[in-house]
């Protein structure tokens, strides 16, 4: 399993794509597969760890991220040989040895390629076994073998029976997630919001985030992980993710839905796929159906949201079709 090394797996706060390895990582283990996790030294996992990396370098910034890539990389192919599979989970680079090995490669894409990206992509599409984690992912352009989406360790998430009155957004801080419009929704509806993610724009946020922050009805507490990450996502009446961008999955959006916290989303990327509209929460076309369906939160079943979630976007579910799809893969299919 190639981890990604922006952060450690799993990440201590912020690090989706970190998160999704691990979980699959430890689900393969249980069902008693021999899987190697290659990934930053200081990962922790049940598997057989093997790195060279010493720190996420998002963490470290004596760590360059181009050379330190390329070094982990190599050290997982100059082994290849010695795995039924090698299951790529750190974006393109890794495709470049997958003609100089025969191990055959699965690479999950965890967001939809750019046109930056697109040519590395196209021209290895026969030489891996690509997977979408969601059908509102996938590129026309290009060949894929399953669409998995991603899963979560629905048990980790305590199911809040009552999340108070308060509203929610958990991402970064940056256009794609909507901190701005979650603000603009939250102050029409007459509702306290507390935010909390990562900072990855500081100048759109001391622009259209900072001047509405003022530690009563607007706050914000940056990113947070443990026990107060779990509080965060329950302990709501709605998540807001009101976001700029066709998102591939959403990770916060299944995990604030574990919890019982009903989701209001704008209808782009995988939303459709990740909320039942009205049963799990409300997927909406514009900043006034939002304020609309703040008001309606109070409909949704908060026990509807955990199960849907547990039926669907468990960690066992996501492993099931790995196990399925790597056996295609050996297979020959």
């Amino acid at each position: 399993m190639l981890a990604p090394i922006a952060w450690r797996t799993p990440p201590r706060a912020y690090g989706p794509w970190e998160l999704v390895t691990s979980l699959l990582t430890e689900a393969l283990v249980a069902r008693g597969h021999a899987v190697t996790l290659f990934a930053t030294q200081d990962s922790r996992t049940a598997a057989t760890l093997d790195a060279v990396v010493p720190a996420p370098y998002s963490e470290d910034p004596s760590i360059d991220a181009k050379v330190w890539e390329m070094r982990h990389v190599a050290h997982v192919m100059e082994r290849a040989g010695a795995f039924d599979i090698v299951h790529n989970q750190a974006d393109f680079v890794p495709l470049g040895f997958t003609r100089l090995v025969r191990t055959p490669m699965v690479m999950t894409l965890h967001a939809c390629p750019s046109e930056r990206i697109l040519p590395m992509l196209a021209e290895y599409q026969y030489d891996a076994h690509y997977v979408a984690i969601s059908d509102s992912d996938r590129h026309a352009d290009l060949r894929y073998a399953a669409t998995i989406p991603h899963g979560i360790d629905v048990g980790a998430f305590p199911f809040v029976v009552d999340g108070g009155e308060d509203l929610l957004f958990f991402g970064r801080m940056h256009p794609d997630k909507g901190p701005a419009d979650a603000i603009r929704a939250a102050k029409r509806a007459g509702r306290r919001l507390r935010m909390y993610g990562v900072m990855q724009d500081q100048a759109y946020f001391d622009r259209e985030v900072a001047p509405h922050i003022d530690g009563d009805r607007i706050i914000y507490e940056g990113a947070i992980g443990g026990q107060a990450r779990l509080d965060a996502l329950g302990n709501a009446r709605a998540m807001l993710h009101l976001i700029g961008f066709d998102e591939p999955f959403g990770l916060s959006v299944v995990e604030a839905l574990a919890c019982g916290t009903p989701v209001i989303a704008y209808r782009r990327g995988s939303m459709e796929m990740l909320i039942d509209h009205a049963r799990t929460g409300f997927v909406v076309d514009s900043l006034d159906e939002a304020v609309a369906a703040i008001g309606q939160a109070h409909t949704i079943e908060r026990a509807a949201c955990r199960a849907d979630v547990a039926r669907r976007f468990s960690v066992d579910a996501m492993a099931e079709a790995y196990v399925a799809l790597y056996r295609r893969v050996l297979g020959g299919g």
